[in-house]
């Protein structure tokens, strides 16, 4: 009997005859709010707003199905704020309920919120016959991924044609400084921001001290020189990634392609390959949306 296997943690098991693996790569956890009675009029509209937001951004591709109980114990309000807040949701088909369980899950309402979005999105809309080629090159997952300042964001994806793959939902966002994705946008950031980032915590780097931080900045760089970033198991040891940057005219970063691949599929021998692969693929959308490299 065939069965799927959604890991966290973007982990990977190896598959045997009864199974099908697929791994699916873990988003940043919502913000926690803290505060639901702020004293004015004006904050308390906001705090009702960031509320909101809290609560929809609770579901994620591994947990597509919670509970009040479990959404407010992650964002730290109380269970009957949580409880009105999905209520309204519902109305609007932003969440639905699952017949089986009656715990919600995110509703087709949402699409229509991020359709126009979507549509307008110049980079989506030129990168996808790449992606697509990308793809059939490699034979491993490809998506396009986007900066909202400390996060990466997947607005496109190719799924690999292979049963164990790994994947990065619509939707999904990293703040892993190790990720490929990561590296690719916060080596186009200003050094200060980078190490204001990390020291902040919004972006993540295992066993930070200043000396880690500016290993991270020579290895930033190194990438920008090769022309693609790695990340050869290290958010999971099952796991590699290579990114490269994709330019508009003035030769701003504004988005990356990425390839997430199974390790066992990429040894340091075709590492290069990959990351050749992505770069060239990189470059066909930068001369597509009429960008060019910086000098």
């Amino acid at each position: 009997m065939t069965r799927m296997l959604i890991a966290l943690g973007q982990g990977w098991a190896c598959p045997n005859k009864k199974s099908h693996i697929v791994t699916i790569m873990t988003p940043a956890e919502p913000r926690v709010i803290t505060s639901e009675t702020p004293a004015n009029g004006d904050s308390k509209g906001a705090s009702v707003l960031e509320n909101a937001i809290a609560v929809l951004r609770s579901f994620t591709a591994e947990e597509p199905l919670l509970g009040v109980t479990e959404i407010a114990g992650r964002i730290g309000l109380h269970k009957s704020t949580v409880s009105r807040i999905l209520a309204t949701f519902e109305q609007e088909h932003l969440v639905e309920r699952a017949p089986e369980s009656r715990r919600f899950r995110l509703g087709l309402g949402m699409i229509a919120l991020a359709g126009p979005l979507l549509a307008e999105l110049e980079e989506r809309r030129v990168a996808y016959p790449v992606l697509r080629e990308l793809s059939e090159r490699t034979g491993e997952t490809s998506a396009l991924m986007v900066w909202n300042g400390n996060e990466s964001m997947c607005v496109e994806q190719i799924a690999s044609r292979h049963q164990v793959k790994h994947l990065t939902p619509l939707g999904a966002r990293y703040n892993e400084a190790l990720s490929s994705s990561v590296q690719v946008f916060l080596a186009a950031e200003d050094a200060d921001r980078v190490r204001k980032l990390l020291r902040s915590g919004s972006i993540t780097l295992p066993g930070l001290d200043e000396e880690a931080l500016e290993a991270y900045l020579i290895r930033l760089q190194d990438s920008v020189e090769r022309g693609w970033a790695f990340n050869f198991g290290e958010t999971s040891i099952e796991e590699v990634g290579v990114a490269s940057a994709v330019f508009d005219h003035r030769g701003d970063i504004v988005a990356s392609v990425l390839i997430p691949a199974p390790k066992f599929r990429v040894s340091q021998d075709t590492l290069a390959s990959l990351g050749e692969a992505c770069q060239d693929a990189a470059r066909k959308i930068t001369t597509r949306l009429g960008g060019r490299a910086p000098r």
